[in-house]
């Protein structure tokens, strides 16, 4: 997490796996690839606050405990503790409402032919699903497609800035993506071996 100076504020940047809540009248700011950002607040307490999340759940392998640090990377883990950070801050539940963004195809896997399920649309259905199960209004989405994205949430009015990123920049976001698939492919394989064999 980074924080600048922007005008009369601040600008907090946030990474995969991070989230940030706020009574202020900051700016959260993301870039997102196929990673869904899910920026809530509760309007009549005047608290806001972004996540940015990798995928939907952490790949269960039985009698492997989550890792703690790793948790803000997964939806699931990720919503909970946004929901948790900004009732601490003084939000009701009952008056969160929703703005969600991100899960772009950016590493273009459905250009193979068979129209499968990428990770942009795994996150996508996941915090959609969510919404609803906990009863928080979505009132404004930008998901999917085929672009990364740069997110400004806005803590004066709680308006989100979108805005598409370069060509130059995207081909950077696909590089990083396919260096943490590969990397969380291998993690992956690594535990399902131990687990296999403990």
């Amino acid at each position: 997490m980074i924080s600048l100076p922007f005008k009369t504020t601040r600008r907090v940047i946030i990474d995969p796996g991070e989230y940030y809540v706020s009574r202020e009248p900051e700016v959260i700011s993301t870039l997102l690839g196929s990673c869904v950002a899910a920026c809530l607040f509760d309007p009549v307490n005047r608290v806001f606050g972004m996540n940015h999340f990798l995928l939907p759940y952490r790949r269960h392998v039985p009698n492997v405990p989550i890792i703690q640090s790793e948790e803000g990377r997964y939806g699931i883990y990720a919503m909970e503790l946004l929901i948790n950070a900004l009732m601490k801050k003084g939000a009701n539940r009952l008056n969160l409402k929703a703005k969600c963004f991100g899960g772009g195809n950016v590493l273009k896997l459905r250009e193979d032919g068979e129209n499968q399920k990428t990770v942009g649309d795994f996150n996508t259905e996941f915090i959609k699903e969510f919404l609803t199960n906990e009863n928080i209004p979505l009132i404004s989405a930008c998901l999917g497609g085929s672009h990364a994205r740069h997110v400004h949430f806005l803590g004066t009015d709680f308006s989100v800035f979108v805005r598409r990123i370069g060509i130059t920049q995207e081909r950077q976001v696909e590089k990083e993506e396919r260096r943490y698939w590969k990397k969380y492919v291998d993690e992956t394989e690594k535990t399902v071996t131990k687990a296999d064999f403990w």
